[in-house]
């Protein structure tokens, strides 16, 4: 998907392959429910999850994969066991094929990020 210029998350979520649809709504259903305090907004042309002001968690639908933006290193630092062997960026897990997301794993990574402020990469 060519970046995104979708002026909030349901027309971004609108513009996404059909067969990445039920997991890009999962994972935002996922997103908005375990970032109480956070604000959901466009960013980047991606649906972008901000506390005070400061994206911790977004999330894309790139050619190839979906992409999972872990913006908090000490969250990675502590999952990095739980992390090994995904595909991953600097900041980002990769998933090729949407039923291969471990919404368990992200589900613990949102956890972690709520529980407290931290340093962003």
């Amino acid at each position: 998907m060519v970046q995104s210029q979708a002026k909030d998350v349901d027309g971004y979520l609108a513009e996404v392959p059909e067969e990445r649809k039920v997991a890009l709504t999962r994972l935002r259903e996922l997103c908005r429910a375990e970032l109480q305090g956070f604000t959901e907004v466009m960013a980047y042309g991606m649906p972008v999850y901000e506390r005070d002001g400061i994206g911790e968690i977004a999330f894309a639908s790139q050619k190839q994969y979906i992409s999972f933006y872990l913006m908090r290193s000490d969250v990675r630092e502590a999952f990095a066991e739980q992390l090994a062997g995904h595909d991953m960026g600097k900041g980002c897990l990769r998933f090729r094929r949407p039923e291969k997301i471990d919404f368990a794993l992200l589900r613990d990574l949102l956890r972690a990020t709520a529980a407290q402020p931290g340093k962003i990469c």
